[in-house]
């Protein structure tokens, strides 16, 4: 009966993931109503402390956008990089990790696809070598981000309410998976140097430019924010993120600075989920008030729609796989407990296949993490293989996967005819297996 549960899980994530986050989410709720009302499963608990967080930061970063701070931030990401064009494969992706790492979100980099094609072409660099890896490092870095969807969900499961002794705070997460993420996104970019032929001998590119039109269409358009000028409230709501992402860090670092509350007889410290809830809805407020922006345009932005789609992926997803975990703990902890301890990398493992069939870190998470801890992993260990929560890159169906396919006019980011061997599965696997060493030694030496 447990399998059979199971595969009616996997086979409603599957079937969700054909129709994008949306998707993932209401077909989820198909499979928590066969769990309760084929098999009798007691419903789960939906992560509402968590999608609540998740709902003020894209609130705040929603805001961020309609003021125009976003493309502020872009600007001059892409004045570094046009600065140093022979660099751009090195640089390319620290761009895009440090945009997600201050947006909480890869969907604000689309805009950098086009021009680092740009910049690429003009020095005669293969395209495929600086945007595959670009795209790889903007969803790295959303394990390193203090305001994205996947740690606030992981600083959620690792709070001291869940009954796992020491409260893992924000701060102690983001020391280890920064220089973790860092390190992954350098050596993935490091290999990407010498990736594919250059393109004065890549054959396929060569005919390409023997058709008239087509030598056009590759170098005929140049992408670019450089002439282009912002209202100065653009510049005050970006220094105004910032400032709330600070304040953040700060009462996450030191827990003396949050008001305390009685709770169960013991004075406790406000949680950091209601602290970023504060933060990022202040931070939102003020921007709305001194930058003048307009509330009615917020909603319909990139940013507030993809992160809409996320807390609905992650409440469908999420309340699924609570459901049957809570139903079958008993059995899971008897059949897995001995193996997840022994070996916590499996953890790594389920952790990176489930992200694949949910197409999100947050949702992996919050269906894969709290097993964890009932199993009796280490909580050490959840943060240790963190970036293994980054696994979608593995089949080419992420949106931010194909608009990188899709700026790049000569063709070399692309889909390979077996489908898997495309440009983006050998950096993200180099990526992210690195990354998870980085975070074990880190955590294995300081904590």
């Amino acid at each position: 009966m447990i399998t059979i549960e199971f595969i009616v899980i996997i086979a409603c994530l599957l079937v969700g993931t054909r129709f994008g986050g949306m998707g993932l989410g209401l077909i989820s709720g198909i499979g928590l109503f066969i769990l309760s009302f084929v098999f009798g499963l007691q419903p789960g608990k939906p992560p509402v402390d968590v999608m609540l967080t998740i709902l003020a930061v894209i609130g705040c970063a929603a805001t961020l956008q309609t003021a125009g701070g976003l493309n502020v931030m872009m600007q001059f990401a892409e004045r570094l990089l046009r600065k140093h064009p022979q660099h751009i494969t090195l640089l390319a992706p620290f761009t895009t990790w440090m945009l997600t790492f201050l947006c909480g979100t890869g969907h604000v980099v689309y805009t950098m696809f086009p021009i680092i094609a740009d910049i690429a072409l003009k020095k005669g660099i293969r395209p495929e070598r600086p945007m595959a890896v670009a795209s790889i490092a903007s969803q790295m870095a959303i394990t390193a981000s203090p305001v994205s969807v996947a740690v606030v969900s992981l600083v959620s499961i690792l709070g001291a309410q869940h009954g796992i002794g020491h409260a893992w705070g924000i701060l102690e997460i983001l020391a280890v998976s920064v220089p973790a993420s860092l390190f992954g996104v350098a050596i993935a970019a490091l290999w990407s140097l010498r990736r594919g032929k250059d393109l004065a001998d890549d054959v396929e590119f060569q005919e390409k430019l023997k058709d008239p039109k087509q030598r056009e269409f590759i170098y005929g358009g140049t992408e670019t924010l450089m002439d282009q000028r912002f209202p100065k409230q653009a510049y005050w709501s970006t220094w105004i993120f910032f400032a709330g992402i600070a304040v953040v860090v700060l009462l996450g670092a030191l827990p003396e600075l949050r008001p305390a509350f009685e709770v169960k007889g013991k004075m406790t410290a406000l949680s950091m989920n209601l602290v970023i809830q504060m933060m990022m809805l202040i931070a939102g407020a003020v921007m709305l008030i001194a930058c003048k922006v307009n509330a009615s345009a917020i909603s319909s932005g990139a940013v507030f729609k993809a992160g809409m789609v996320a807390i609905f992926s992650v409440f469908g997803v999420a309340w699924m796989s609570d459901t049957f975990f809570q139903a079958h703990l008993d059995e899971l902890k008897m059949a897995l407990e001995g193996v997840v301890k022994s070996h916590p990398w499996t953890y790594a493992i389920v952790l990176f296949l489930v992200s694949k069939l949910v197409n999100s870190q947050a949702a992996a998470l919050t269906a894969v993490a709290p097993m964890g801890l009932m199993l009796g992993i280490d909580p050490k260990m959840l943060i240790a293989f963190f970036p293994a929560s980054y696994g979608y890159f593995v089949l080419p169906t992420y949106p931010s996967d194909l608009a990188c396919i899709g700026f790049d006019r000569s063709g070399t980011t692309r889909i390979g005819k077996f489908i898997v061997n495309h440009s983006f599965i050998l950096p993200g696997l180099i990526g992210v297996s690195c990354a998870c060493a980085a975070s074990y030694l880190l955590v294995q030496t300081f904590f």
